[in-house]
């Protein structure tokens, strides 16, 4: 059985990361034996650097309009036909964070700390990311919107995605980070509902608060925290870090649509941006790429342990020092990639089964 997933591909390094995610794509799936179909996006996405070099903000506008509307299509017509995964590499944030408000996403990672592990679910389908500009002389005004279908629908999928990563259904602490002093009371009201009709605790505090806490007591095991994307996008890869022992270019992540109609379409990427300055360098880190095509391999494709025997080949790889200039090594992408390839065993004793395909078409 074919397994297809959608490939959508910015500026900057965009198009380095994608072969890289293709390469290893294509090796697992060749290890085992199954057929994975790849459909690419027909548009190259603006990075913001490269919106910028297209003129002045008009045609910033004009273009990011064009990215969000286009990309928004490409989503839906994924999931129309059934598509459950894009890899998508870094694109310009506001043209992406209009996609995310039109289709209501959030953003999970599941950081493991030594206590257990910390699930954050980031809302990105509305608050002081999402929104429209407006311009006038030396103006601009951002116009952005709180709601309670979308606060419901936030928090219902954070507590139902705890419960599929933690499967004896027992959740710790429920906290949410958000400026609500800023809203009228009316975020505190919504939650207060949200956590009787669920029946969990769930404690809203300003992201100050939530900072003091962690750094006072850490989390605690199996604590989840919903957060407005002010506070999240700046702290992610401070809790990688603190508590994860991860950087950035070595992490991917997962958005999840919550719009009906994109029957939960799922769609990963790397946590490091489009790195324009190194485009056409063959330096940037490709560990992060490496581990979205695992996931999706093994989540997506029936590749079987893949994420597993992707870690065992990073280890070696890692082992040997073969590393990119940024985790302290001399090698070029293409050389990290390469020796990746050649570390990747099947996962079992009786060698690698016959090969499957992996196919690249246009959409």
């Amino acid at each position: 059985m074919k397994s297809v997933i959608g490939l959508a591909v910015g500026r900057g390094t965009g198009a380095e990361v994608a072969a890289v995610f293709e390469r290893v794509l294509a090796r697992l799936a060749q290890l085992h034996a199954v057929d994975i179909e790849v459909v690419r996006s027909p548009r190259t996405y603006h990075s913001y650097a490269s919106l910028r070099a297209e003129g002045g903000s008009d045609r910033v506008r004009e273009l990011t309009q064009e990215d969000a509307e286009h990309y928004e299509g490409f989503c839906r017509a994924q999931a129309d036909s059934g598509v459950p995964v894009i890899f998508r590499t870094a694109i310009n944030a506001q043209s992406l964070y209009l996609v995310r408000q039109r289709l209501q996403a959030v953003k999970v990672d599941l950081i493991a700390t030594g206590g257990g592990s910390l699930l954050l679910v980031r809302d990105e389908a509305q608050g002081f990311y999402t929104g429209e500009n407006q311009h006038s002389p030396g103006l601009v005004t951002r116009t952005m919107t709180f709601s309670r279908e979308i606060t419901e629908k936030v928090i219902s999928y954070a507590l139902r995605r705890a419960r599929q990563e933690w499967p004896d259904g027992e959740v710790g602490q429920v906290v949410m980070a958000y400026k609500f002093h800023l809203l009228d009371g009316a975020l505190d009201t919504w939650v207060a509902e949200s956590a009787g009709r669920h029946g969990v605790d769930i404690r809203l505090f300003q992201p100050d608060t939530v900072n003091r806490n962690l750094i006072e007591h850490g989390p605690s095991a199996r604590t989840v925290i919903v957060a407005g994307n002010e506070w999240a996008d700046i702290m992610h890869v401070v809790l990688l870090d603190r508590f994860g022992s991860e950087r950035q270019e070595n992490c991917c992540t997962e958005n999840v649509y919550l719009h009906p109609d994109l029957a939960g379409l799922v769609e990963y990427q790397t946590v490091h941006g489009s790195a324009d300055a190194l485009e056409g360098r063959d330096t940037v880190n490709p560990v992060a790429t490496v581990r979205a095509a695992a996931a999706i391999a093994e989540r997506h494709a029936g590749c079987t342990g893949a994420v597993r025997v992707v870690e065992q080949a990073l280890e070696s790889v890692v082992k040997r020092g073969v590393l990119t200039p940024d985790a302290g090594g001399r090698n070029s992408t293409t050389e990290v990639v390469e020796a990746l390839l050649d570390a990747l065993e099947p996962d079992g004793p009786d060698g690698p089964p016959a090969a499957g395909a992996t196919r690249v078409s246009g959409s």
